[in-house]
């Protein structure tokens, strides 16, 4: 029996956790004070993950759900019963007890000879980890007497396309993995009894490594990492040396790294950091400034991901554009010219955005944006999605110039971008004076996810408050660009005159 004062009741997001690491278990269960908030990403894919099950239940329709707001475990567990008692062919949540662990299943199908067993994922593919997921319900199932005939995992279809409403048989895959699931039944009950055995003593002695972030990222991060400094082997970007390995052999400092094991990408961040280095070629700046030509815009869009596609001729995480900002020069000293487009909440927006955004970026000009890859494949679902506008589009793609190019080569570089070429990494350090830290939206994950809520506002001061707050972040995104460019010619210009 569990000792006195210690909580031993696991459940399968609490199995799954002590998989990853009996450390995160242990504090779950007795510091959770210690965790971290959940970020604003990790909040949408929850609530992504919700309106994925509830379109999976389409699969299986007519059920009855065992509600998990409103009910004590002991009534949920007591409603279940009543409703395989009922012979109801179809349940939702459907909540079982056994061995001290606590399931809720996402859809539960009954026949004549069995059950079978759908846990519903929001992701594409199925990993390994998911496995583990359905076992501990099969665990829990059998445990309680419930037949169970087949366990199947089911995800997104990402090659589907809606067309009109959304076919719950064409947007989901459904795998048979009992075979998988019950080969790992002979397990389960050693690592839930090692699991107790951890919980009813003192917290363990496990050290940081690959299992913080792998199958997920821990909520305890913040804690168990604050041993390491903010400038660490951990902020070495790329894949080159091990950084476990170092870890091991006690190497934690940036100083203390040897640079013949670096590639040269990570050697010269270790090197500009320790001599808080810098530098611009000159040469190559000019190069890439004379590629650009007038008129010449500084582009930027907004986009979501939702994995129940919204709109006909989506796909699931397909990246659709709801905002865009737009700084307009069209010769050299001109006066820099602004636009702006903000969808309105529930409507398809990628029309209303392609004719207003024609009509702003004049045939022929050039087009610089940050990170291209991005903005490119943007434009061409659009083309793809409106033929009536695909040459126009095409030609904004051609002429597409991408700003990132100097950095991402490190012809301009800073030791505090830290080997970062992302915009927010570069912005803060040569552009300085612009700054995110006062905005109210600072990041792409919290526009998009702002965009999503603003459907479900009804007061118009606040609606009016988070449509300001969306703009001035991407008209930011696009400023970020002229004065980038500005500091470039600058740089270029100070070179020339020191010759």
């Amino acid at each position: 029996m569990p000792a006195p004062g210690r909580n031993t009741h696991l459940s399968k997001s609490l199995y799954m956790r002590g998989l990853q690491c009996h450390k995160s278990l242990y504090l779950n269960k007795h510091h959770p004070e210690l965790r971290s908030e959940p970020t604003p990403e990790l909040l949408a894919l929850w609530k992504s993950g919700t309106e994925v099950g509830v379109y999976a239940h389409r699969l299986f329709p007519g059920g009855v759900e065992i509600p998990f707001q409103g009910l004590s475990k002991e009534e949920q567990l007591s409603r279940t019963r009543e409703e395989i008692a009922r012979g109801t062919k179809v349940l939702y949540e459907a909540t079982f007890s056994h061995d001290d662990v606590f399931v809720k299943v996402d859809i539960l199908f009954g026949s004549r000879v069995g059950f079978d067993l759908y846990e519903v994922k929001s992701s594409t593919d199925v990993k390994e980890h998911n496995w583990d997921d359905v076992a501990v319900q099969y665990h829990v199932l059998t445990g309680c007497g419930i037949p169970v005939r087949k366990a199947c995992l089911v995800h997104i279809n990402n090659a589907y396309v809606r067309r009109g409403e959304i076919v719950p048989q064409e947007l989901f895959v459904i795998q048979d993995v009992t075979d998988v699931v019950r080969g790992k039944q002979d397990a389960i009950p050693e690592e839930l009894a090692a699991m107790r055995k951890m919980l009813r003593g003192k917290v363990p002695d496990i050290d940081i490594g690959p299992h913080c972030h792998d199958p997920y990222e821990c909520d305890f991060l913040a804690h168990c990492w604050q041993h390491i400094p903010e400038h660490s082997i951990f902020t070495l970007r790329g894949r080159g040396i091990d950084k476990w390995d170092l870890y091991r052999r006690g190497i934690i400092q940036l100083a203390d790294v040897p640079l013949v094991s670096l590639n040269t990408a990570q050697r010269m961040q270790v090197e500009y950091f320790l001599r808080k280095d810098n530098h611009a070629y000159p040469e190559r700046v000019r190069e890439f400034l004379e590629k650009l030509w007038y008129p010449i815009c500084f582009l930027d869009f907004e986009t979501f991901r939702s994995a129940i596609p919204r709109f006909d001729g989506t796909r699931p995480y397909q990246q659709v554009p709801f905002l865009y900002s737009l700084h307009r020069q069209d010769a050299a000293g001109a006066p820099l010219t602004h636009f702006e487009f903000l969808a309105r909440p529930d409507a398809d927006p990628r029309k209303e955005l392609v004719e207003k955004l024609l009509g702003e970026v004049p045939e022929g000009a050039c087009v610089l944006v940050y990170n291209m890859a991005f903005e490119k494949g943007v434009l061409k679902d659009l083309a793809e999605f409106l033929p009536i506008h695909r040459r126009r589009l095409h030609a904004v793609i051609d002429g597409l110039v991408d700003l990132m190019e100097p950095f991402r080569r490190r012809e301009i570089y800073h030791w505090r971008m830290a080997g970062s070429y992302s915009l927010k990494s570069v912005l803060p350090v040569l552009v300085p004076e612009l700054s995110y830290e006062g905005l109210a939206i600072r990041d792409g994950d919290m526009a998009s996810e702002a965009y999503f809520t603003m459907g479900d506002i009804g007061d118009a001061e606040e609606l009016r408050k988070l449509r300001k707050a969306l703009l001035e972040y991407c008209r930011q995104d696009a400023l970020g660009l002229v004065r980038l460019l500005e500091k470039m010619r600058s740089m270029e210009k100070e070179s020339t005159t020191s010759r």
